[in-house]
């Protein structure tokens, strides 16, 4: 009897107890969001410090609305990158392969030249050349067919999708294709003195032709953009790509990546450009084929290049967060697990059920391409920390962490918080898209205690959030 009355005395002290977990957002991190007009009740916070062990249970010191769904914009990146690294492994590689239907002799392809892709999302222009050097380096010098990009590997209604926004040519709406040469984008580079703007494209096409009507003007260089008009318009030959505007004096460095042509066009002129640097010749029509097992029996293999591996790739899709090389990736996975023509339904799918046999049941998750360029993907604050929290302990961390933009040092966070003293502390993905802000990922605190953190908003207020996040940031890091 004793004992029994000893176990309700312990049971009720424990209920009377505090939860581990803040009941409040920390003074500094409410301070700023009353700065800008935003209720806490708009926000969703999760942090952990990760346990030394993974059997190990640790309490959130946060858990602010942690269990709401919320739009994450491009920290959903962290989910298809683990999930590439975990099912496809760090060292995976996509191949693109080369075809001819004829014989080459004595320099000359008679027939067609066939180009297979298996998206590889890191096939830029120098790829590219290195591929149909590969060709040359076969003794092929003119080629009397088509070239025909089999694009079959993934499913034709995905080039058919509709853009995220209206702004269709900046590059972060390029739709993923099986053969996306330089992912799809022309990249324009601005350089300037005291007396004019100097415009650099890269791939430097023939079929496009650019106006430079950009003027000198005393302006802040750090808003360069705001500035800056563009125009792409469709010519008989190509596009026409306008720009116009202001432009700071020796302002220089700054990239603009547009899509000026349509996927097609410019495939070909991509190869066109190569292929007549390398010395060939080609007078044929360029021709796609989206059909599964579409390339003809006969057509015989020349060569493979393999890209590089995925954990030398992931970090271009999350230090700079790129849109069009996460899509791929997921489709990536859809392809390698159940067979071509890959969709990202499923993929999602793959994503999904690979989740539930870690133990992570996410009822609210919803993946619509994996990139968080959309508006409908959803997961909680605290099911993206629990995410973390298992690729802590996974062993693809090390890849999956050096991926990832480093507070005040490279990427998408080169400029954040650089005079706060957090600079090289934290390992964070920030996600930004009208109406949400988020930032995810890993801080390691001045005593030594590593932690997960999550900051969700999505509200029309988010390009003020930034102080409240970086208070956050600095809260955990004292921790």
């Amino acid at each position: 009897m004793m004992l029994n009355a000893m176990k309700k005395i312990f049971l009720i002290l424990a209920l009377c107890l505090p939860r581990v977990a803040l009941a409040e957002l920390p003074a500094t991190v409410t301070d700023a969001l009353k700065k800008i007009g935003l209720s806490s009740d708009s926000v969703s916070v999760y942090v952990q410090a990760l346990p030394e062990q993974p059997d190990q249970i640790k309490p959130a010191i946060i858990a602010h609305q942690e269990g709401v769904a919320l739009n994450p914009a491009s920290t959903m990146k962290l989910l298809t990158s683990y999930a590439g690294l975990a099912m496809l492994g760090p060292n995976y590689r996509w191949k693109t392969e080369v075809y001819s239907d004829g014989k080459p002799q004595n320099g000359v392809l008679e027939g067609n030249l066939y180009i297979k892709g298996y998206g590889d999302p890191s096939l830029m222009t120098g790829d590219f050349w290195r591929l149909l050097n590969s060709l040359r380096q076969l003794g092929i010098k003119e080629i009397k067919g088509d070239l025909i990009v089999d694009n079959s590997y993934f499913a034709l209604k995905l080039l058919a999708t509709n853009t995220f926004d209206t702004e269709t040519t900046r590059a972060y709406n390029a739709t993923p294709s099986a053969l996306a040469v330089n992912l799809k984008a022309v990249s324009f580079r601005f350089d300037s003195d005291d007396n004019q703007v100097n415009i650099s494209p890269e791939p430097d096409l023939t079929e496009v032709k650019v106006s430079n009507l950009l003027k000198i003007n005393n302006i802040d260089c750090a808003s360069w953009r705001n500035n800056l008009r563009y125009e792409v318009k469709p010519s008989i030959d190509g596009s026409q790509v306008t720009f116009s505007g202001e432009y700071a004096p020796n302002c220089g460095g700054k990239y603009l990546d547009l899509l000026v042509l349509d996927e097609q066009h410019f495939t070909l002129a991509v190869f066109h450009k190569l292929w007549r640097e390398l010395g060939g010749s080609f007078s044929g029509k360029l021709r796609v084929i989206n059909a599964p097992n579409a390339l003809p029996s006969t057509a015989v293999k020349l060569l493979q290049q393999d890209s590089k591996t995925l954990a030398q790739i992931l970090p271009d899709i999350n230090k700079w967060s790129n849109n069009l090389m996460a899509r791929q990736l997921l489709l990536s996975i859809s392809a390698e697990k159940l067979g071509a023509p890959a969709t990202e339904a499923n993929g999602a799918l793959l994503v999904s059920r690979w989740l539930k046999t870690l133990g992570l049941n996410f009822n609210e998750l919803v993946i619509d391409n994996g990139s968080g360029l959309s508006r409908i993907e959803r997961i909680s604050a605290q099911h993206m920390g629990q995410l973390l929290v298992s690729a802590y302990f996974s062993p693809v961390m090390p890849e999956l962490m050096s991926s990832l933009p480093i507070l005040a040092v490279d990427g998408t966070l080169l400029k954040r918080m650089q005079d706060s003293g957090l600079q090289g502390r934290a390992h964070l993905k920030t996600g930004s898209i009208n109406g949400v802000s988020t930032v995810a990922g890993y801080m390691l605190g001045s005593h030594g205690q590593r932690y997960v953190l999550v900051f969700m908003v999505n509200d029309a207020k988010v390009a003020l959030i930034k102080p409240a996040q970086d208070a956050l940031l600095t809260w955990v890091y004292a921790q």
